[in-house]
């Protein structure tokens, strides 16, 4: 009764409201007191600050600080006319290098709502002249978009490793091969559709301008190199790479004569509200997973799985169900600050590995972004470009499918998310 009571009172919050982080926090503290557990929250405070002081966690607000640096200072229009330089010559060219552009966005910013915001603003009204369809414009941004957070520097990774106590280096590692598949799908898709649909060829960029924007572009393309290089050779931890992409940021923006005191302070303040909030919510949850593990949550829920059937590639399936629709409708932290302390532990204790779960949990919530009927990425790309929702969720769908059957491959083939780990040593 007790129980029923604590979910009522929390369905009105939320429907009320409510910050998701007072909520979680409230019914975890209502349902110590439910459980006559009371006693146990003298420790509460010393859990969640153990779970948040985290070296790999620093890193989070530094990813972001160089994500809204780099977003603000002219790397975006540099490896656009790189990209236009490489891929724009090519049947379907604009589409490729639509998808080209969200892998470099991938190495500097880690975030699908910047690429697919910054990539509306600038490629679709260029597809668009160039004879390609506004839906097909729409859903080819919208659909590479999902490549951000899966090519490190990625946020939801550095979330889950918060949440899981796993190592962010290998999640950042282990993130790479996955998301140079998932582009080459996009590529692939891609030149299939324009062959079917004749979609045009662009400009032929002669030799020495493409060297010209090779150099132009350096800033900015120097940038991940250093990160992923650093991370993989052991040279730096992801809290050092973090560090040096906003000194690398910061230089860029010089480089490309757009860096400003003004444009310095809204990407410290831009910052310091996603972090804070981010923070709040791990706080929250740090409780409920204390909570979970007072209770035993977690080995109770891996036993039932079990006696329903559900281990192995059938509890797999489950998980990407779970994941996919969480990621429809729910915020990517939010989703995973709700489910993963639920739905990870049980996956372990059935023996699979951490860093495979957090890389197609991280496929599967960003998938839910081009899903419709609340597909975010969707919702953004259709409002900068001006484009009605559904025609793009229509014209995405080819892109959809090809995206699940990489999810599918890389939710069984946990080789190819764990190779680079065990070869430079982050994972046995």
């Amino acid at each position: 009764m007790a129980t029923i009571a604590i979910l009522i009172f929390s369905t009105f919050l939320l429907l009320g409201g409510a910050v998701l982080a007072h909520l979680i926090g409230a019914a975890s503290i209502l349902s110590f007191v439910a459980a006559d557990r009371l006693r146990f929250l003298a420790a509460a405070p010393q859990r969640i600050i153990a779970h948040v002081d985290l070296f790999s966690i620093m890193s989070m607000p530094l990813f972001i600080l160089a994500g809204e640096i780099m977003n603000r200072a002219g790397v975006t229009r540099a490896l656009l006319s790189l990209s236009m330089g490489m891929m724009a010559r090519l049947k379907g060219g604009l589409g490729h290098v639509n998808i080209l552009t969200s892998v470099f966005f991938a190495g500097i910013s880690g975030s699908a709502m910047a690429d697919a915001a910054s990539v509306s603003n600038t490629l679709v009204p260029a597809m668009r002249k160039a004879g390609y369809s506004a839906s097909y414009a729409g859903a080819i941004t919208a659909a590479s978009s999902v490549i951000g957070p899966i090519i490190p520097p990625s946020i939801v990774m550095i979330f889950y490793g918060a949440l899981m106590n796993t190592s962010v280096a290998a999640l950042f590692v282990a993130g790479i091969l996955p998301g140079l598949f998932m582009a080459l799908a996009l590529f692939i898709a891609n030149a299939w559709m324009a062959h079917r649909d004749n979609h045009p060829s662009g400009e032929r960029i002669p030799l020495r301008e493409l060297g010209r924007r090779f150099v132009y572009a350096l800033p900015a393309t120097v940038i991940p190199a250093i990160i992923l290089s650093g991370i993989v050779f052991g040279v730096m931890t992801p809290t050092e790479a973090a560090g040096v992409a906003v000194c690398c940021a910061i230089l860029a923006g010089m480089f490309y004569g757009e860096m400003t005191f003004g444009k310095l302070f809204e990407s410290l303040e831009r910052t310091a509200i996603l972090s804070g909030s981010i923070f709040i919510l791990l706080s929250a949850v740090a409780i409920f997973g204390y909570l979970a593990g007072v209770e035993q949550i977690p080995s109770k829920l891996a036993q039932m799985l079990i006696n329903l059937g559900f281990e192995g590639w059938k509890y797999l399936l489950l998980l990407n169900a779970v994941f996919l629709v969480a990621g429809m409708f729910l915020e990517v932290p939010v989703a995973l600050a709700l489910l993963v302390p639920l739905l990870v532990p049980p996956g372990l204790a059935m023996g699979l590995d951490p860093v495979h779960l957090g890389i197609v949990i991280v496929v599967n919530l960003t998938l839910g972004i081009v899903t419709p009927p609340f597909g975010a990425a969707l919702l953004v790309v259709s409002t900068v470009s001006g484009t009605p929702y559904w025609s793009i969720a229509r014209a995405a769908a080819p892109f959809l499918l090809v995206q699940l059957a990489v999810l599918m491959v890389l939710t069984f083939v946990p080789d190819i998310s764990l190779v680079l780990p065990r070869l430079t040593g982050f994972i046995k």
